[in-house]
């Protein structure tokens, strides 16, 4: 993803200062995590019988951390979470990745973590849309399917140790088309109920990947399990139709507006100034960057200035301000 490089004059970095001490004093709240940086100090209850978790240490009696990042409690055991670290898959997740390779009854995906997903052939919905027993024809047929290159939305079915593997059984999984892939840290993804959004003002799809890859697309319908003649893939005679053969009309009809394709840059900028300031990427977050872009009658480039992105701070100190008033 391309970084924004920001240029503060002093006016602007005062502001954007000023604006980083409002929100550190709004998450200081007493008894909270903090965080802390190597060879600092955790307070504990040694009374209570404290487990030592990744990223601390014991020294002179006292719990020591040894990386930066911040602390988390789970009962008595204590551990520090980093920030900048690698995505660690976790059941569950909903992941956005990228065919790297074509194997033996399976894809292999990046998704942004330390080793590659495997996506099986009998974990997908076949695109005849029946349940079935998998066949050699359809081993021959998954370059057809997915090929390298392809950018894939599915789940994490299991993950142990080195062995990620991924399950796209619903029809809200599969081949992510007319859009754009972002890449944002891990830790601004927050794992939610819900990470498939429609921006129906817009017409724009956003996924939220837990694993740093967040999807701004055109709005896709969701297409029906049930088909009225499926084809028999199990039939050597019969091939998918490849996409690079198709008729003008579906051409036309594939076809992305000029107005949709702006608001999914304009959703893709949003994404990428929420990213540089180090906020949480969330729907709500997404469409206020969206609509302050447009009631400043900015162009989707102009995002990208240091103005915009310092207006950005402090609407979101504003926001958070305003929601802590109320609780």
């Amino acid at each position: 993803m391309r970084e924004i490089q920001l240029q503060l004059n002093q006016t602007q970095k005062l502001r954007l200062q000023k604006v980083l001490e409002t929100l550190e004093s709004q998450s200081s709240i007493p008894n909270s995590d903090s965080s802390v940086t190597i060879s600092d100090s955790i307070s504990v209850n040694h009374e209570d019988g404290v487990l030592k978790g990744h990223g601390t240490t014991d020294h002179n009696g006292e719990v020591v951390a040894t990386l930066c990042g911040i602390v988390e409690r789970v009962n008595k055991l204590v551990y520090v979470r980093t920030l900048r670290s690698r995505y660690k898959p976790e059941d569950g997740d909903i992941v956005i990745g990228r065919v790297v390779e074509v194997a033996q009854k399976c894809w292999r995906l990046d998704i942004n973590c330390s080793q590659n997903a495997y996506l099986m052939l009998s974990a997908m919905n076949m695109p005849d849309g029946v349940q079935r027993r998998r066949t050699a024809v359809d081993e021959l047929n998954m370059r057809r399917i997915f090929e390298e290159g392809d950018v894939i939305c599915a789940e994490v079915r299991r993950s142990q140790h080195d062995d990620i593997h991924l399950q796209a059984r619903s029809q809200k999984y599969g081949k992510l088309n007319a859009g754009q892939l972002l890449t944002v840290a891990p830790y601004l993804v927050k794992r939610q109920k819900q990470h498939f959004h429609h921006l129906e003002k817009f017409d724009v799809d956003l996924i939220l990947g837990c694993n740093g890859f967040v999807w701004v697309g055109e709005h896709v319908e969701a297409r029906d399990v049930m088909v009225e003649d499926p084809v028999n893939l199990s039939d050597p005679q019969v091939l998918i139709p490849n996409e690079n053969s198709v008729s003008l009309e579906e051409q036309d009809k594939n076809y992305t507006a000029l107005e949709t394709r702006n608001y999914i840059c304009r959703a893709a900028n949003a994404v990428r100034v929420l990213s540089t300031l180090g906020f949480t990427i969330t729907l709500e977050s997404i469409k206020e960057v969206i609509d302050l872009s447009i009631s400043a009658n900015l162009d989707i480039h102009d995002m990208f200035g240091s103005e915009f992105c310092v207006l950005v701070a402090e609407k979101e100190a504003e926001r958070r301000s305003s929601s802590k008033r109320k609780r």
